[in-house]
């Protein structure tokens, strides 16, 4: 293959490195070709971010012939050290917060629920522990990730009790008397200050390492390479460090993608000039080299499975054609949170059927508003989207999720789906032709607003970082909304600006189904309030709509039908009503859209 001179240098550097790779740099590849320019003798470990890397990996290794090299996860070591040599088993899913509380006899003390949060707290601790360096609990202070205020004057009021709770349950798993997690044995693995016998270790995807596995990585004699890209740190929840930035070894670069154009390269570099509301921010340079050609695959990426689940549900609602559709990680992982409540719980909850509650947490609810105090005190965060898609759309929830279940095609048939639906922490390493981007993601305007209330900076950067994500998982087209580019930034073939909705007043009174939004206020659900259209203000909107067509707009419509754009988002980009959109499409002799 032909080189790159930044590749060149990486490959015939010698000694510990790390290498800074922009979005679509061919990290992998140049990896694979370090690795092949070793001697054929070398013993090399390439430890893979995930299971669906290290089987990308393998395969790639394989078709150079390379069979000295050793893939495996840091979860996959840890587990052969472990694991298999040990007593352990291992649990397949996260305990819930019910089974810790009745593990550990958890008391609350009175308070309402206070045990399961309490329980919530400890299993957060040990995850926190078990993907730290640290030797003992008592050297965290679990307060450090806590962020909610509600969630942190609770912890603080308990924490003597969650820090004792905490090194019971990991005392429990240590004798082997309980069923071990998985981030338990990467922990003990750790702890155990393995010696690993490899001439080179390369680690890839080094921003989103533990600090635990960076531990047991610094400590190996092997010649050591850790790779990724300092900008797409997008797992801290999971108490990830930064861990490029913590290995002090001479840097190298990737900064020519081969996956995009220039044009996309330009905004995901503006995107990351936010981070100069952070302080001193240096310019990430990136060469766009991706090649031209028609958008094939297309995928709707949001920041939050909220946002991710409204923008599939307009989809499905408005563009009657689309037929087939697909979830990365599976459609059912977006209707049940980690601890296993699903959707329909909380939507029993909210209509007092709690008999027909199945999730042993949620069953012990009496009411929304138990709930939202106990995700308020525990921050869980998948809990609350689903009592914010609960009080949105109620009953009508059961049938959408039917709609998109049955439009929805198998792992083995994904490449024929018409639109993918991800969030970024989903599709994270893959890449589509084109993509949308849902606007739930920070704006500067509000990334400005919270820097000047003095929030955490790591918690803006990742915020920065997960837009980033998104942009840089086109090869070919970005839609994005107006909001989410930066200041100036020029629109091109490249790259399609949605322009914002028009600001509607409000009244007293039921709204229209199609104009009911999520209003949400201490003690209202959206049924009890909601944003209503003035008649007027409709008539106007409607005359406004329907007025002249130029020539820029017929291309503009012309383009995004042409691309499958759906009437409602074509009245959106054009600021006119799906009747004018209908109208003109026929005007132009082109099909009917949404039939």
């Amino acid at each position: 293959m032909q080189l790159t001179p930044e590749q060149y240098d990486i490959i015939h550097s010698s000694g510990d490195i790390k290498i800074n790779a922009v979005a679509g740099s061919g990290k992998t590849t140049t990896i694979i070709e370090y690795a092949q320019a070793r001697p054929a003798d070398s013993n090399i470990l390439y430890l893979a971010f995930n299971k669906t890397v290290k089987l990308e990996a393998k395969k790639k290794f394989a078709d150079k012939g390379m069979r000295n090299v050793q893939i495996e996860t840091a979860h996959s070591l840890a587990y052969k050290h472990v694991v298999v040599a040990g007593r352990y088993k291992v649990r397949t899913v996260e305990y819930k917060s019910y089974e810790i509380a009745e593990l550990l006899g958890i008391q609350g003390g009175g308070e309402k629920h206070a045990e399961y949060i309490i329980a919530n707290h400890v299993q957060k601790f040990v995850a926190y522990f078990c993907n730290s360096d640290k030797l003992r609990v008592q050297e965290l202070n679990y307060l450090d990730v806590v962020a909610d205020p509600k969630a942190k004057t609770f912890v603080n009021t308990f924490y003597p009790y969650i820090l004792a709770q905490t090194r019971i349950l990991l005392a429990k798993m240590d004798k082997a008397e309980i069923e071990i997690t998985h981030d338990f044995y990467l922990k003990k693995f750790q702890l155990s200050n393995p010696k690993l016998y490899y001439d080179y270790i390369l680690f890839d995807e080094g921003q989103d390492a533990s600090p635990a596995m960076l531990d047991v990585f610094l400590k190996q004699k092997a010649t050591k390479v850790i790779v990724g890209d300092t900008h797409q740190q997008i797992y801290s929840w999971r108490y990830a460090v930064n861990s490029l930035e913590n290995a002090g070894f001479p840097t190298f670069h990737l900064s020519t993608s081969f996956r995009f154009p220039q044009a996309i390269a330009d905004l995901a570099t503006g995107v990351l000039e936010w981070k100069r509301h952070l302080g001193e921010h240096k310019t990430v340079e990136i060469k766009g080299h991706g090649q031209p050609g028609q958008s094939k695959s297309k995928a709707v990426i949001a920041r939050t499975n909220l946002g991710l689940l409204l923008k599939a549900i307009e989809y499905v609602t408005e563009r009657k054609s689309l037929d087939k559709i697909y979830f990365e990680g599976n459609i059912y992982s977006y209707t049940y949170a980690d601890e296993g409540a699903s959707l329909y719980d909380v939507l029993n909850l909210y209509n007092g059927k709690r008999s027909l509650i199945k999730d042993r947490l949620i069953q012990r609810m009496n009411s929304m508003a138990d709930l939202e105090d106990y995700i308020d005190k525990t921050e869980d965060a998948q809990l609350a989207m689903m009592v914010e898609i609960v009080e949105e759309y109620g009953n009508e929830i059961p049938g959408i999720i039917k709609s998109l279940k049955e439009k929805h095609i198998s792992n083995d048939d994904r490449d024929k789906a018409d639109i993918v639906f991800s969030t970024v922490h989903r599709c994270k390493g893959m890449e589509y032709d084109e993509i949308q981007i849902v606007k739930d993601f920070l704006t500067e305007e509000k990334i400005e607003k919270q820097v000047a209330e003095k929030t955490a900076s790591n918690k803006i950067n990742e915020e920065i970082d997960l837009l980033y994500v998104a942009v840089t998982r086109a090869r070919k087209k970005v839609n994005i909304p107006a909001d989410l580019v930066p200041k100036e930034f020029p629109a091109s073939h490249h790259i399609r600006v949605l322009k914002p909705e028009k600001q509607q007043e409000e009244i007293s009174g039921p709204p229209p189904p199609s104009y009911r939004k999520n209003y949400k206020e201490k003690g209202q659900t959206s049924k009890q309030k909601a944003t209503v259209i003035p008649i007027n203000a409709l008539k106007e909107a409607a005359k406004e709509a329907y007025r002249p067509w130029t020539a820029d707009e017929d291309i503009e419509l012309m383009d995004m039908f042409a691309d499958g754009s759906s009437v409602f988002e074509i009245a959106k980009f054009l600021d006119r009503s799906t009747g004018a959109i209908r109208s003109r499409v026929k005007k132009l002799g082109l099909d009917e859209l949404g039939s």
